[in-house]
């Protein structure tokens, strides 16, 4: 009976070609892994930097959102203190002279910038540190005339149909006739019984006046 022979020479060689083919195998399942978190790492990272861009871009819209409204607000103050401060004010009247159609309760508002009154206009103005509000019944140039039973202006009869009170010169304080520089005024107040105006201290300078009431805002009690 012959005896077969084993060789292990091929057999090694099997055994190490398959090792070499797993070893080949793994290595590429490896640097396909190595590749694939690579590409993971690599997306998530622009994903990252996408996300921190538009956060970026967020924070630099709000900035600039945020400095525009500073400069708006800043323009808005601006301009209210310069129409406040130097073209419109607001004042309240000292006392009741011009009632009925102004009451000391209501809020004036005045132009700054008119000093040259026409007859009607109803003026805020200062006589030795005092603040006053009256009616202009005559300007620059005018020749006013007052006695108990009328009022002229350059020898016509002023017509009051909105006056309920009777005009009286105050002796003692203004001699008439009276005929105007042509940088004066003379004011009457509404309520003229015991009141101060032109019968009182004389012609209102322009330099005097504060401004021309364009408005009253009246105030209640709710």
């Amino acid at each position: 009976m012959q005896e077969d022979h084993v060789t292990f020479t091929d057999t090694e060689d099997e055994i190490q070609s398959l090792d070499e083919t797993d070893e080949l195998q793994s290595q590429e399942e490896t640097d396909e892994l190595q590749s694939q978190e690579e590409t993971d790492e690599n997306e998530i990272s622009q994903e990252e930097t996408e996300e921190t861009k538009k956060k970026l871009k967020r924070a630099n819209w709000r900035v600039k959102e945020y400095q525009r409204f500073l400069i708006q607000a800043l323009v808005f103050i601006i301009v209210v203190y310069v129409l406040f401060a130097h073209i419109i004010g607001v004042s309240a009247p000292p006392n009741n002279d011009m009632s009925p159609r102004i009451d000391a309760t209501d809020l004036l508002v005045y132009y700054r910038l008119d000093k040259e009154p026409q007859a009607g206009d109803v003026l805020i103005f200062k006589k030795s540190d005092t603040r006053y509000v009256a009616r202009v019944i005559a300007v620059g140039g005018d020749t006013v005339y007052v006695t108990e039973k009328y009022i002229s202006v350059n020898g016509s009869h002023l017509s009051e149909p909105l006056i309920y009170y009777e005009t009286y010169p105050l002796q003692g304080y203004v001699k008439y006739p009276i005929t105007l520089a042509k940088d004066e005024c003379f004011v009457l107040v509404d309520h003229r019984m015991g009141s101060e105006d032109s019968r009182y201290f004389g012609p209102v300078k322009y330099s005097e006046i504060e401004g021309t009431v364009i408005t009253v805002m009246r105030r209640t009690n709710f």
